[in-house]
């Protein structure tokens, strides 16, 4: 019998050491989460019949350390939770590692060329669609009109009312100041709003507009008060451009909320518009809330997914697979699904990699305790030997 005690003692050391020997070597490996193996003694009745490794415990719940890599579609998650794959057979897969990218047929994948799960989104709106693969639109974003121009400024109380009348944008003695703004039609051509500004009395501007060097019938007063700031129009003023060649009419609303009258210089601080000319695509990037955004040659960003993370009730459950991820089982329970940072979802660091959680020194150390106890179990075996043999020589 303390043959087959001694022996199981062995064979628990030797699936130690597979666990120990498979955490050191997966040190560097990104996402991986230690694990450690249990042992639990054996008996026959009351008969003591030796050691066995009643089980495996993973350490998922203690994260690795965070790399800088600024590569756009790399992300980490700060917290619980992984990122969901689904491999071509259909099976679902969990991992930690955040590296992705676009395939040859648009599909987002992770680094094993499984596709990532998430919620499609329609651009424009923040609703979530149904989850499953990610698929990057990688066409043309269309054109769009101008609706809006912002302008911000301080136009200086120090002006004198023009002495020359009446306003000429020909003629610069016939203004005070003047300012040009782009904007886009609905085929994304560019145009240009010119306004002129024109001191008419005390604590007033008068706006006269052009569009595309041509006079436009609109024209509009700003009023300050005695403290200089803007009291009228207290709406947008809306400003009719007409219809460019082949694209639908234009018409603007000009927003002088902010503007100033001081003395001192005039200036201009905001300036802008919210049209934008058609662009092609150029790539995708992952944002922190676990949006993905698609990019294109003008500047533009649209949000066409979001990925999701799936937490379970019990981690420690899943079944470890190749590739640095986990399956399922009966002891993790069903996945639940969310987006980064809702609910017990981790947030995301993108631009980032979880390291290994594994713990060098306490591997090292663990190591060490197991060859001391093979060696001990070892002895025994000879020491058996030793008294069978002198048992066998004396009979």
């Amino acid at each position: 019998m303390s043959f087959n005690i001694t022996l199981s003692g062995i064979n628990a050391i030797n699936s130690q050491l597979d666990e120990i020997s498979n955490n050191i070597a997966n040190t560097a490996t990104t996402g991986f989460k230690s694990s450690r193996a249990n042992f639990a003694s054996m008996y026959a009745g009351s008969q003591e019949t030796g050691v066995e490794v009643a089980s495996q415990t993973q350490n998922i719940e203690t994260g690795g350390s965070l790399v800088t890599t600024g590569r756009s579609l790399d992300a980490a998650i700060q917290g619980r939770g992984f990122f969901v794959s689904r491999d071509t057979d259909g099976s679902v897969l969990y991992s930690r590692v955040g590296i992705f990218n676009v395939d040859k047929t648009g599909y987002l994948v992770n680094s094993d060329g499984r596709r990532v799960q998430g919620y499609a989104m329609t651009p424009g709106s923040t609703a979530l669609g149904a989850m499953g693969d990610l698929l990057i639109p990688n066409g043309q974003v269309a054109a769009q009109a101008s609706s809006r121009v912002s302008y911000m400024g301080n136009l200086s109380a120090d002006w004198s009312v023009p002495a020359v009348t009446p306003f000429d944008k020909t003629n610069p003695q016939t203004f005070n100041s003047s300012v040009v703004s782009t904007v886009y039609d609905s085929l994304g051509t560019q145009h240009t709003l010119t306004q002129y500004f024109v001191k008419t009395g005390s604590n007033q501007v008068d706006v006269h507009y052009a569009f595309d060097g041509s006079d436009l019938a609109t024209t509009s007063t700003l009023s300050f008060g005695t403290d200089g700031q803007l009291t009228a129009p207290a709406a947008p003023v809306t400003v009719a451009l007409g219809t460019p060649a082949g694209a639908a009419a234009l018409s603007v609303d000009v927003n002088y909320l902010g503007t100033t009258q001081f003395a001192g210089q005039t200036t201009t601080s905001a300036n802008s518009t919210d049209g934008y000319a058609s662009g092609t695509f150029t790539g995708v990037a992952l944002t922190e809330d676990g949006s993905i955004q698609a990019q294109y040659s003008n500047g533009q960003k649209q949000t066409v997914g979001m990925l999701a993370l799936a937490g379970f009730p019990n981690e420690g459950g899943l079944t470890p697979v190749s590739g640095t991820s986990w399956e399922a089982s009966s002891k993790s329970g069903a996945p639940l699904y969310s987006t980064p940072g809702a609910g017990l979802a981790g947030k995301l660091v993108t631009g980032s990699l979880e390291q290994s959680n594994v713990n060098m020194t306490s591997e090292l150390v663990n190591l060490m305790a197991a060859q001391s106890n093979y060696q001990a179990n070892s002895k025994v075996i000879t020491a058996q030997n030793q008294m069978m043999q002198a048992l066998m020589q004396a009979v």
